[in-house]
């Protein structure tokens, strides 16, 4: 299911084609194999604009798994949405419901 939720900052939820079909299979390949190249570097953001352009799934939920450990939860979340990885984007909602539960019980 893919969504298009807006913040004031803009889309929060990027719609992606899955695969790309204007993308040769060996393109994708090699352009795949350079995003891992590039993440095994520590370049992940030129890493992620492959793999999102790609939609390599793999590669976006690592990113989406750096984002994590990194503590940036919302990047990783949408990453995890797009991948889709659904089961580690619900881990995420699930910190995130328990923050705002814990938030809303502080101020009664």
């Amino acid at each position: 299911m893919e969504r298009d939720n807006t913040t004031e900052e803009g889309v929060f939820f990027k719609n992606v084609s899955k695969s790309p079909k204007t993308i040769p299979r060996d393109q994708k390949a090699a352009l795949n194999r350079r995003g891992n190249e590039l993440y095994n570097a520590g370049h992940i953001e030129e890493a992620r604009r492959i793999f999102l352009t790609t939609g390599y799934s793999d590669g976006i939920t690592r990113i989406g798994d750096y984002y994590k450990s990194h503590g940036r939860l919302m990047d990783a979340l949408r990453m995890y949405w797009i991948a889709p990885d659904h089961k580690k984007a619900d881990e995420i909602i699930v910190q995130l419901a328990m923050l705002v539960k814990n938030l809303i019980q502080r101020e009664d």
